[in-house]
């Protein structure tokens, strides 16, 4: 076949992301016809979740345009004397991203400046590139829209941001600190450097973006339903850039990935109607102790991505939904099905022009999921929590 009409072949060929929304509006028509009350059951718990990632994205879409991101990477290449401060600080704020504006924000907005901020100083940007997607996944145990997960086992215990917080800040930060740990020890060799890069920080805006940032954090601390205000705040923080010819309405909607989110809310709200009728997750989950649903959660996350698996499992209200939590979210770093988080990571990565190595990052995930799922549930148990 001459290269042409191959070349036309690719271009035939659906996009997997068109693939992905057609299967799961199919799958969520399915379940609408077949049981339809268990459906809106399901959607109903699904969809604060997609709603509030949605806001979240639009408004690190803002503070990513008024440089506030780029902002905060510049200024660690240059203040840290070497490698491994730079990581820290990495860790640091990839951690503080994702607990306030979400993980699918981090990897979106922050891997690039990562990226570029090892670049600058002339270090390998290995251990930043791979460690922004594991310790976002990791570190979105803190808050509730930190993770869409969050947000659907939350369905059933109706609590605020700040108690939410209160039982989990020590097991997500735990995870998070021993995921990053895991990457360092790795990428050792490449956090040795001690080269400063030159050139002025960069100045960010300090306008809609960080006002947007500074709203949307009080309303997920203090709301217990933050998704649709959120949301406003997102979609009006777009529109006023938008007015001011700042910004161009496509960027906005690509940072969406619009058919992402309605292929994993279709199959969310398929195999949640799944988890009403078929008693088998629920029965199982009864079953198992807190140490043994971490790592099961953990499995069925990478089988069929944590959000699905979130709506599967957490049907009917699970018996030991924080350390599900633990399982669900930390449990993706396994391998790229996961999370949306990965889908979007690699997107960033090779944008920037970096070349991330799937099989590598599932390495490390690996390595760091078990003593991460470990030390998390060992938290929640010191704490009375489960």
């Amino acid at each position: 076949m001459p290269v042409t009409d191959l070349a036309a072949e690719r271009r035939a060929l659906p996009r997997p992301q068109w693939v992905l929304a057609a299967l799961g509006v199919s799958a969520a028509l399915a379940a609408i016809v077949a049981v339809p009350h268990d459906a809106r059951g399901a959607a109903a718990q699904c969809w604060p979740a997609f709603v509030l990632v949605a806001g979240l994205l639009l408004v690190g879409f803002v503070a990513d345009q008024d440089g506030l991101f780029a902002s905060g990477g510049h200024a660690l290449a240059r203040l840290a004397p070497n490698g491994w401060a730079l990581y820290a600080g990495t860790a640091v704020l990839v951690v503080a991203v994702t607990t306030l504006l979400n993980l699918d924000t981090a990897v979106t907005f922050l891997t690039p400046v990562l990226v570029y901020a090892a670049r600058s100083r002339g270090e390998g940007e290995a251990p930043l590139l791979y460690g922004c997607l594991l310790m976002a996944n990791a570190g979105s145990l803190l808050l509730p829209g930190s993770n869409l997960t969050n947000v659907i086992v939350l369905g059933h215990l109706h609590l605020s941001g700040r108690a939410f917080l209160e039982h989990m800040a020590l097991a997500g930060l735990s995870a998070a600190g021993v995921t990053a740990l895991v990457v360092a020890l790795v990428h050792r060799g490449e956090l040795r450097a001690t080269i400063a890069p030159g050139g002025a920080p960069e100045r960010p805006v300090l306008g809609v973006g960080l006002v947007a940032v500074l709203a949307v954090t009080v309303l997920v601390v203090v709301l217990r339903s933050p998704a649709l205000p959120v949301a406003g705040v997102g979609l009006v923080a777009v529109v006023w850039r938008c007015l001011s010819r700042t910004t161009a309405p496509e960027a906005a909607v690509r940072v969406l990935g619009l058919p992402v989110l309605v292929g994993l809310f279709g199959l969310a709200v398929a195999l949640g109607s799944l988890g009403r009728v078929w008693s088998g997750p629920s029965t199982m989950l009864e079953h198992l102790s807190s140490w043994a649903t971490a790592p099961v959660a953990a499995v069925v996350s990478v089988l069929v991505n944590n959000l699905p698996a979130a709506s599967l499992l957490a049907a009917h209200a699970p018996p030991h939904p924080y350390t599900l939590l633990v399982g669900l979210n930390v449990g993706p770093n396994l391998f790229a099905t996961g999370s949306l988080a990965w889908v979007l990571w690699l997107r960033a990565a090779r944008d920037a022009g970096a070349q991330p190595d799937v099989a590598h990052a599932s390495r490390l995930g690996l390595l760091s999921v078990p003593p991460a799922l470990g030390v998390a549930v060992l938290a929640l148990l010191a704490t009375g929590t489960h």
